[in-house]
């Protein structure tokens, strides 16, 4: 529950703003890190010092639900002789470390990202008449900061989110958000790390997919030509009617050449899918299929967790040769490194590495498999296909109803434990499958209706009896029953 109040408005939990003029006995009781940000507020807004503000009544870190502490609303006049329309800016606090005292995030010193590193904003067009900004966008950013904490999943410039509901819950075709770098604000350095601020984009279900087929930074390049669609400060407008390929079909062009030149940034994405290994009995339990039935399912260990999340990540240096990262318990990449080690990894079972040693999970040649996925997983093959492998790279679903993954690998990868000897390769819960270029044209062919799925009812099956490999295509319902 939060409420609606100036911030500086008197109460326990929105205490005033102080700008860099702020006395300074008052200045030291006030939250450093909430300080900092107030600053970069006050360096953009000066004329807006109190600004109205939503509070979290519970704070998260006494057990409410909310984890965004504040979000604060300014109204920005924009620049008519830029195409910039006057609009309402949205702030977060939270999800950033605001305290260092270990409240909320584990303080790891002031080199590194302030808890997750950034905070989201958005910018929302004022409608004419409108005298206060709408709350709604403050749950919106409530919302995704909840996945952020609950899941330990960070967001970067170009990301995508699938919503699937208007985002002010109206008729918009607004449904859908990107992310991208706030075009004012600059990062800050608090006394508990550096804070980025990542601005929310509204798009249409069209402009979604395009993003996934292609990547999310080509399209909020188009957004940005596009009046009307974001223009240069990717503004949102929730009457907008129409796509920007409707606006200007010449764009929908530039999406196909970049598909066809670049292939898909999409690396990854959390489903509801399942696998089994069909060269197997069932009643096999040792060392068997990934999905047990009726007993303790094997859970993906800790180093496995960290290889698929490397997996995910490098999946966006499209520039360099694509590799699995090694099975290695040392962080790699420079977006992840700086993470509180207290922090349960994106991908990680809190009791993963307790199930059984890493070094007892052999890797295992599979003979047949069976895949198993929902609609919406199941529609993102053919991007898999076509996107990645067909460019050499990899694309991961990674279970949100069990511990598993399945990644796609093409001959091109190099450190993945499925060979061209060996296509079908399981470590744990972990299937990797290797596809050439001449199966993954043969596959493409098949699943063309997975482009048009409301054209086919569920179940679907596709089977390859010369690879020994089966897809289905099932209802939500099958993953979320405990069999799987």
């Amino acid at each position: 529950m939060a409420e609606l109040r100036p911030s500086g408005a008197p109460g326990p939990a929105a205490p005033p703003a102080p700008g860099p003029t702020a006395p300074p006995a008052f200045a030291s009781l006030f939250p450093p890190g909430l300080h900092a940000i107030y600053g970069e507020c006050r360096r953009l807004y000066p004329d807006q010092p109190n600004p109205l503000q939503v509070t979290a009544i519970v704070k998260y870190w006494l057990g409410g639900p909310d984890p965004l502490d504040y979000v604060s609303m300014y109204r920005n006049m924009g620049s008519p002789s830029a195409n910039i329309p006057e609009h309402w800016h949205y702030i977060s606090f939270g999800l950033s470390d605001l305290y260092g005292d270990n409240r909320v995030h584990e303080f790891t010193g002031t080199d590194g990202p302030s808890g997750f590193g950034f905070e989201l904003t958005f910018r929302l067009k004022r409608e004419t008449g409108e005298s206060a900004p709408p709350t709604w966008p403050a749950e919106l950013m409530q919302g995704l900061a909840r996945y952020v904490f609950q899941s330990e999943n960070t967001f970067c410039s170009g990301d995508h989110v699938s919503w699937h509901s208007p985002l002010d819950n109206s008729e918009s075709r607004i449904q859908h958000m990107l992310l991208t770098e706030d075009p004012q604000m600059q990062p800050v350095q608090t006394p508990f790390g550096v804070v980025t601020f990542l601005q929310i984009v509204g798009v249409c279900t069209e402009e979604l997919h395009a993003a996934q087929q292609w990547n999310g930074q080509g399209i909020l390049e188009l957004l940005r030509t596009v009046p009307v669609a974001g223009g240069p400060w990717l503004i949102t407008d929730m009457r907008r009617g129409e796509t920007i390929f409707e606006i200007d079909p010449h764009l929908q062009e530039r999406v196909d050449k970049g598909i066809e030149t670049d292939g898909s940034n999409l690396s990854g994405v959390s489903a509801k899918c399942a696998w089994d290994d069909l060269s197997r009995p069932p009643e096999d339990d040792e060392d068997s299929r990934s999905i047990c039935i009726g007993t303790q399912p094997r859970r993906l260990s800790g180093k496995d967790t960290e290889q698929i999340r490397e997996t995910l990540r490098r999946g966006l240096e499209i520039n360099s040769k694509p590799v699995l990262p090694p099975i290695n318990p040392q962080r790699q990449n420079g977006l992840t490194h700086d993470r509180a080690p207290s922090r349960k990894d994106s991908l990680e079972s809190d009791s993963s590495t307790a199930i059984i040693p890493h070094e007892l999970i052999r890797t295992r040649q599979l003979e047949s498999v069976h895949l198993k996925f929902n609609q919406e997983s199941g529609a993102l093959i053919p991007l898999c296909l076509r996107g990645r492998l067909l460019h050499g790279r990899h694309f991961t679903y990674k279970s949100i109803t069990g511990d598993m993954a399945i990644t796609f690998v093409s001959t091109g990868v190099e450190g993945a434990f499925a060979t061209e000897e060996h296509p079908y390769a399981a470590h744990g819960p972990w299937l990797q499958i290797l596809l050439t270029e001449e199966f993954v044209e043969k596959m493409l062919e098949d699943l063309e209706d997975l482009t048009s799925p409301e054209e086919f009812k569920l179940p679907k099956e596709y089977s390859w009896p010369e690879k020994k490999l089966k897809v289905s295509i099932l209802p939500d319902v099958v993953f979320d029953s405990p069999l799987h």
